[in-house]
């Protein structure tokens, strides 16, 4: 992996966030596992209407800064559902590939359903984004979107992404960031108290919501995710606030 750099160390720390709980490393990925089981089937609902549906709208910013071009090969990470892989691969067809990947087999199956009813084919990997089972320089563009945030360690997921590039392939990840500090107050009104009430009306679950409120509160805002892209191996790191910081997109190139 020449010209990657992973921080001296990493993996060594036994412990890492679970929203604020601090618990073993090696449990974090079953946590956040059964989290994503028990939302499933109302992912898309409650992804409408917590956002109000801008969260479709982000994801069409996202699209355009990632730049897919008929003929490129597109790896989505986390892809969840499958929206953004879904608008990925109608803009590499034909000749193009689109792959999805998921560490949670039952958000991976239903992306995969989505993709396949919008009429596209794309092979589907359930697998960590940590250990990513593909060559190097193998893609042109990798996204994950709302998907960094719950990943163990994320400087590792980077520099798997940023590996599997091909040089000057770029990097787009789309993710929750750090507001613009006078929407602070109302923003932590809203996701501490009316997202896990609107998760348990809905989804029949407000310990899932209220674990997306808190790991939002401990991803890197957004100079700090920067700074990790570049230290994957990215350069020209480019960063996108959108809705005043609630979501941003940070887009890097291969070097």
């Amino acid at each position: 992996m020449a010209g990657l750099r992973l921080p001296a160390g990493l993996g060594m720390d036994n412990k890492t966030d679970f929203g604020y709980q601090e618990i073993p490393e090696a449990d974090k990925a079953r946590r956040v596992g059964q989290v994503f089981d028990r939302v499933a089937e109302r992912y898309d609902l409650m992804n409408d209407l917590m956002s109000l549906g801008l969260h479709r709208l982000w994801k069409g910013l996202a699209l355009s800064i990632a730049r897919p071009r008929q003929g490129e090969r597109i790896l989505d990470v986390a892809s969840g559902s499958g929206d953004l892989a879904r608008a990925l691969g109608r803009r590499v067809s034909p000749g193009g590939e689109i792959w999805i990947t998921d560490i949670n087999r039952s958000m991976l199956e239903r992306g995969r359903d989505r993709v396949l009813d919008a009429g596209l084919l794309a092979p589907a990997v359930q697998c960590d984004a940590e250990r990513l089972p593909f060559p190097p320089a193998y893609f042109d563009c990798v996204t994950v979107a709302f998907g960094l945030r719950n990943m163990t360690h994320k400087e590792r997921a980077l520099a798997e992404m940023t590996r599997v590039l091909k040089p000057g392939g770029r990097l787009v990840v789309l993710e929750f960031s750090k507001v613009w500090k006078p929407l602070a107050p109302a923003y932590d009104l809203y996701s501490f108290k009316v997202l896990p009430w609107l998760g348990q009306r809905v989804a029949g679950d407000a310990a899932a919501y209220r674990y997306l409120a808190e790991s939002i509160r401990v991803h890197p805002d957004q100079p700090r995710l920067a700074e990790m892209l570049e230290q994957a191996g990215l350069s020209r790191v480019e960063v996108f606030n959108l809705a005043a910081g609630v979501v941003a997109v940070h887009r890097g190139y291969r070097i």
